[in-house]
């Protein structure tokens, strides 16, 4: 099965002062490693999404209760795939003498699912020093949906990857002036939500989702996942036609 169609690409400005609100207590945290923290001469930040094939995100929307085989290979066959992408990017740039890294597998990064107060960073939850779906905002790549997924021209259902880079290129754009402007609050994630994690007023229950995630990795173990609020959405392959504007 193949589990990925053609990526997306945006290349942001290391410098661009947007990665710096991603440090606020509202978007990310004080715990949001800068790109130049990561790679002090930084100039481009490198953000890319694969969009999962129809066989995927088809095979998702069979049952709406459980993660379907389709999707749950996508989540971690497609994760090691996305993690191999990114290193032989980074290797190629490296090649051409443009010192890289890839944040996510740099043994700096660390991520925290719920609180726990014999950990390094105890008063977090459900974040990480580097974040692949805030990077690609800044980058261009789309705006946020209710879901807390990522809305780009490709659609939502699908993995992101960055890589940090010495080398410029030239920064694109970013088409959108909200952070929830490609999401036209429609609720159909909310109807999908086999945890019921999700609600107009509040968006995303991390708590509620992560207990869900850790039932569907009892009953697939090693696998795992869900995605149903990235499936029968108008958001799952495109940018929905009445999004928000303004």
């Amino acid at each position: 099965m193949k589990i990925f169609d053609a990526p997306i690409f945006a290349f942001g400005d290391a410098n661009d002062e947007y990665f710096k609100l991603l440090r606020e207590p509202s978007v990310v945290g004080n715990h949001f490693w800068l790109p130049q923290e990561w790679l002090p001469q930084s100039k481009t930040v490198i953000s890319f999404f694969l969009p999962y094939t129809e066989a995927v995100k088809g095979g998702n929307r069979r049952d709406m209760s459980w993660p379907s085989e389709e999707w749950l290979h996508g989540r971690i066959e497609g994760e090691a795939l996305l993690n191999k992408l990114c290193e032989y990017l980074k290797s190629k740039l490296i090649d051409n003498g443009y010192k890289s890294i890839v944040p996510s597998l740099d043994e700096r990064f660390w991520y925290k699912s719920g609180y726990n107060k014999a950990t390094p960073h105890p008063y977090v939850s459900f974040t990480s020093n580097w974040s692949e779906r805030h990077v690609a905002f800044v980058c261009g790549l789309g705006t946020f949906g209710l879901s807390k997924g990522l809305i780009t021209k490709k659609g939502i259902a699908g993995s992101f990857g960055s890589i940090i880079t010495e080398l410029y290129l030239p920064p694109d754009k970013r088409e959108y002036e909200s952070t929830y402007e490609y999401c036209s609050m429609c609720g159909a994630c909310i109807r999908n939500c086999p945890a019921n994690a999700i609600s107009m007023d509040k968006g995303k229950n991390h708590v509620l989702c992560s207990k869900f995630l850790d039932k569907t990795e009892e009953k697939h173990k090693p696998r795992y996942g869900c995605g149903k609020c990235q499936v029968g959405v108008p958001c799952q392959s495109c940018i929905p036609k009445n999004y928000n504007i303004k």
